[in-house]
């Protein structure tokens, strides 16, 4: 199981740390919300340990950010907050489990246990197929005509939005704050270079046109 640890208290990090490696052996540590979500968005994690309160970025906001990116693995939120409301907040926000500080290690791995087995199964319906299209959620491998396409982090995003609302036309507002959020100053110019950089790579070889400009509106995906 490969996991990624978002914490930025150090002596608690590097105590999960040695807990986890003594476990597992594919574990990466990182102590912002932004670098957690750099870290998920590019490689695919089975589960993630977010602390709720991370500079740059909170785990909350981390955590929803990745659902609207696709992400499918396990997240579990890591927090000092144990009210009620705190709870169905997380959970609303995207998380799977919700583990309070100060906490047991024991308890920690039978929740990690606990949520490999339901990204597994989740895994297995991972796939999206249109036309000659495949995107692999869990690997985050793009196939075209049977063919490797290497796209960046924010191709990939871009990518995964518009399939997952194929034949709807989303606008750049609605792109922006999927993938960006709407703290982010990003200027409609940036989504069109996007757009573009996406579909030459998209449509090389290919007779095919996935991404279509409805003029005034914003772009969809067309099965």
């Amino acid at each position: 199981m490969k996991i990624l640890l978002a914490e930025d208290d150090q002596r608690l990090g590097k105590l999960i740390m040695y807990k986890l490696k003594k476990e597992y052996d594919s574990v990466d540590w990182v102590q912002d919300g932004e670098a957690a979500y750099d870290y998920a968005i590019t490689s695919p994690y089975d589960v993630l340990i977010l602390d709720w309160m991370m500079p740059k970025m909170d785990g909350i906001s981390v955590s929803q950010k990745l659902r609207q990116s696709g992400y499918h693995g396990g997240i579990l939120m890591l927090t000092a907050k144990d009210e009620v409301p705190d709870r169905i907040y997380g959970l609303e926000a995207g998380c799977d489990d919700y583990l309070t500080k100060p906490f047991e290690f024991s308890e920690l791995m039978a929740r990690l246990r606990a949520l490999s087995r339901r990204s597994i199964r989740m895994y297995q319906d991972s796939i999206i197929q249109i036309q000659d299209l495949h995107i692999n959620q869990s690997t985050h491998e793009v196939i075209v005509n049977n063919q490797l396409i290497e796209l960046t982090p924010r191709e990939y995003q871009l990518l995964l939005l518009l399939a997952k609302n194929a034949n709807y036309i989303l606008s750049k507002d609605v792109i922006i704050d999927a993938i960006w959020g709407i703290d982010q100053y990003i200027t409609t110019n940036t989504i069109e270079a996007f757009i573009g950089s996406l579909r030459k790579k998209l449509d090389t070889d290919n007779p095919k046109k996935y991404i279509q400009t409805i003029r005034g509106a914003g772009y969809k995906l067309v099965k």
